[in-house]
């Protein structure tokens, strides 16, 4: 036979064999018996005859089809592959069980039986999350990007160069919605090489790129105000806006002319917002505290309202007026500092002796005087602040410190009975029928309603509308007479007016007082050229 197939042995498919009980695995594995198996399959009859017709066809073009011709009922004619032993020569096949077979294994459908279970069970298409998480706040829609760009184009139309600080506040108020008195805050903020204009470049970046957009008003604010190293507001961060807002709001325009009155306002307004919002009372106001107070919705009323006194909360001048006039009848050396006589006097002697050592103890409050014994402005603000309102949750807090002696967070009898005995005397030297403790003990039950009738938690008191009476009882005689009275004409305007506080209505009377002495004090002095300095009120 003249076929050559010595250069092919080693690419054979042992397949091509037909060894129905050998491994394809183990003739692979074996090369040297494959090369033996093959020579010996040559060197049958049947071989010859093969070999040259599939040789003739694959000269004809005719496709070659070797590997599965067994399958098909055309495998067994003369095209079938000769099988290496003779027919009725094969060896028996050895007693197994059909499930270790090779052969019947090999040609099981389906996975194997080694294989993973996991790969019977189809991956199920991972769900992907959106993300949820902007560090700088979430990008802006498409469309509310566009619009805002729109806008900023016609403001910055006409100016290559940029936009200067009186050009900028529209800015401010159109596209920012911010009130404009922070228009010198938010330009410095995107200024910040100090050239003197933000360019239009320069103001897509802070306000867009940076998702300023869509962040809420009070994140806006903090944002701006805030300095970049820190994460909350100090007092100095208000200044800015406050000092703009007195240069610019029509209602404080007459104070222009008096420069340390510009100041004490800006500080008194500083002053009543930490006591309302800073509930840490550590000086910090943080983002979490801005937008759980008002103080956004007070900026923007005062922004819209020209008349600043209508702004009851923290801006009203008629308020500022009250609390620095207060401070300047106790303060009779005017050192701008208050010690304990000065203060006994607040209120026509209201307060006892024992509440005011409390207070200059500082129990309540730390004070920022840096002399010793003495209480300076910003402690006289968060004084009237509590006294004048005891509804409000820091004068509760406030009060609360004061006469929780022990300071083991509940109010006690004891405690209580120790600053009313003070209340008690004042009473019998003002030839008044007196009330005694055991009375007003089960007064104040009946109007705090405690869970357990030997003491009273802070919660307690804030829960009853009745609690800064409380704190009056034991010691502010004139405000206990006053409750015992009931006026009537009292009861009535707060009816009329359910959504003013007690400090406001307290500064709208007081207000009016001092203005009517101030008209007097001027009424008396005529047209007199000599004005003596010592009388001059504050303003």
């Amino acid at each position: 036979m003249d076929v050559d197939y010595g250069g092919e042995a080693g690419c054979l498919d042992p397949e091509l064999l037909q060894l129905n009980e050998v491994s394809p695995l183990a003739i692979k594995s074996n090369p040297y018996v494959a090369e033996k198996l093959f020579e010996q399959w040559l060197s049958l009859p049947e071989t010859t005859p093969l070999v040259k017709s599939l040789i003739n066809n694959a000269k004809a073009g005719v496709p070659l089809n070797v590997s599965g011709a067994t399958n098909s009922p055309k495998a067994t004619s003369g095209n079938a592959i000769p099988s290496m032993f003779p027919a009725g020569s094969a060896p028996p096949l050895s007693p197994r069980s059909s499930s270790g077979s090779p052969r019947i294994s090999k040609q099981r459908a389906g996975p194997s039986v080694l294989a993973s279970p996991l790969r019977l069970v189809s991956e199920p298409a991972k769900e992907l999350i959106p993300q949820f998480y902007f560090q700088n706040g979430r990008p802006p829609p498409n469309e509310i990007k566009e619009r805002c760009l729109f806008r900023i184009n016609q403001f910055f139309y006409g100016h290559p160069e940029g936009l200067q600080l009186l050009e900028f506040k529209p800015v401010t108020k159109e596209i920012c919605k911010l009130p404009s008195f922070f228009s010198t805050a938010l330009f410095k903020r995107i200024d910040v090489n100090g050239t003197g204009v933000v360019t239009r470049e320069a103001f897509v970046d802070y306000w867009v790129h940076n998702n300023m957009l869509t962040k809420d008003v009070a994140t806006q604010i903090f944002t701006i105000l805030k300095q970049p190293d820190l994460r909350y507001l100090t007092h100095e961060d208000f200044k800015p806006i406050l000092r703009e807002l007195l240069a610019t709001h029509p209602g404080l325009e007459f104070l222009q002319s008096t420069p340390e009155f510009q100041e004490r306002y800006a500080e008194t307004v500083i002053y009543r917002i930490f006591y309302y919002m800073n509930r840490a009372g550590n000086g910090r106001l943080t983002l979490r505290e801005l937008k759980r107070g008002n103080l956004v919705a007070a900026m923007m009323h005062a922004d819209e309202e020209e008349d600043i006194n209508k702004v009851l909360r923290y801006f009203s001048y008629e308020h500022f007026y009250v609390i620095y006039c207060k401070f300047w009848e106790l303060d009779t050396d005017h050192d701008f500092l208050i010690d304990k006589e000065n203060l006994i006097r607040y209120g026509n002697h209201a307060l006892t002796y024992r509440i005011v050592d409390r207070i200059f103890s500082q129990v309540p409050r730390k004070f920022t005087s840096k002399v010793e014994g003495k209480m300076g402005y910003e402690d006289f603000v968060y004084f009237i602040l509590s006294e004048e309102d005891k509804s409000s949750e820091p004068s509760l807090e406030y009060w609360f410190k004061c006469i929780d002696l022990d300071g083991n967070g509940v109010l006690t009898k004891n405690e209580m009975q120790f600053f009313y005995e003070e209340q008690l005397h004042r009473m019998e030297c003002m030839a008044q029928e007196p009330v005694i403790f055991e009375d007003i003990l089960c007064q104040i039950v009946d109007m705090v309603g405690p869970k357990d009738e030997g003491y009273f938690t802070l919660r307690e008191l804030k829960g009853s509308k009745l609690s800064g009476s409380v704190f009056n009882i034991l010691f502010n005689l004139n405000k206990f007479m006053a409750y015992e009275s009931r006026d009537p004409f009292l009861i009535r305007q707060e009816r009329e007016n359910p959504t003013l506080t007690e400090w406001d209505r307290f500064a709208h009377r007081e207000y009016i007082r001092l203005s009517m002495e101030e008209d007097a004090e001027d009424a008396s002095n005529g047209s007199a050229d000599v004005w003596d300095e010592s009388l001059e009120a504050p303003f």
